[in-house]
């Protein structure tokens, strides 16, 4: 006779193959370490931190295995995460500088998986004026802005109301960001029960090394629909020729604030990638500041990416 039983949960933290389950019963929160079934570290069932899947638990307390994989939203390969509902990008006004088209990479993936891109601009302390240029930018493209300096404590309470109002129900969100740009600090700042790692900065060469070495989800509260919050490493590894993050024809609806001139343009097959000014609307919106120039560079340089690795592969 089979005793075995099944329980629900999320994993929260997989580290060499051993995986942390947290489970919401009636009986309370409780964590359990087990391992996964074969067929789950391999394929498109290969886990990830994030994912709802089912444990089976036998007779002896030991006897834990993950035995299924729930349906997810989404799933992200870099950082590798599941189920997110929002992705809080956060850059630097500062030391280092951001690469915004790393930055419009990771908006432009959340884009494209349903998930919500929040920009985050740390560090205004240092410079407040490269601060707002920053904000600037993504206010343009549509997305939530924070402007904070975790020094000074400024933007923190609204960045946190914002948290605390779409995180209920169990959502999900993640940080992430280039090393070295406050990711850390600021998650500190907004949840200090978190108590994460920070680093310095070396001043010699501006960046900081990762204190975040894998991704880990936290639960905001000890409600049974708290939200999570995950810790992320940094992103500097956007590489979309070797990735397949989405193909060319996902490209454009990735960045809504170009694709709202689908149709505007003087020839239907425009790409907006070398038509000038009078063919191309978005051409057009770039020079008369209604589209960030860095937008349409960034969104440029991965259609070539793309459209060479589409050619490469056909």
């Amino acid at each position: 006779m089979n005793n075995d039983t099944e329980k629900t949960g999320r994993i929260v933290k997989g580290l060499g193959g051993l995986y942390e389950i947290l489970i919401e019963g009636p009986d309370g929160r409780e964590r359990l370490a087990c391992r996964a079934k074969g067929a789950l570290h391999r394929g498109e069932e290969k886990l990830a931190v994030g994912d709802e899947v089912v444990v089976r638990v036998g007779e002896q307390a030991d006897d834990l295995v993950i035995s299924s994989l729930l349906p997810r939203k989404n799933l992200l390969i870099r950082p590798p995460i599941s189920n997110l509902d929002l992705l809080f990008i956060v850059l630097a006004a500062k030391k280092p500088s951001p690469v915004l088209e790393t930055v419009d990479k990771m908006t432009a993936i959340a884009v494209r998986y349903s998930i919500t891109p929040v920009i985050v601009v740390t560090k205004s302390d240092l410079g407040e004026k490269e601060a707002e240029t920053y904000a600037a930018i993504y206010r343009k493209a549509g997305f939530p802005v924070f402007v904070t300096s975790s020094e000074r404590g400024e933007g923190i309470p609204p960045l946190l109301a914002f948290l605390d109002q779409r995180l209920s129900g169990g959502r999900t969100a993640a940080f992430a960001g280039a090393s070295g740009v406050g990711k850390s600090t600021l998650m500190n700042a907004l949840f200090p029960q978190l108590s994460l790692a920070t680093s310095e900065i070396s001043k010699k060469i501006e960046r900081g090394k990762h204190t975040t070495r894998h991704v880990e989800l936290f639960p905001l509260s000890d409600s049974p629909d708290t939200g999570y919050l995950a810790d992320t490493p940094g992103f500097s590894l956007l590489d979309f020729e070797h990735f397949d993050f989405f193909p060319l024809a996902d490209l454009l609806p990735a960045f809504p604030d170009i694709s709202l001139y689908t149709g505007k343009c003087r020839y239907a097959d425009c790409t907006h990638t070398k038509e000038g000014r009078e063919e191309c609307a978005v051409a057009r919106a770039a020079e008369e500041g209604n589209l960030a120039p860095s937008r349409l560079s960034s969104y440029r340089s991965l259609y070539a990416t793309l459209k060479a690795k589409e050619q490469k592969y056909d």
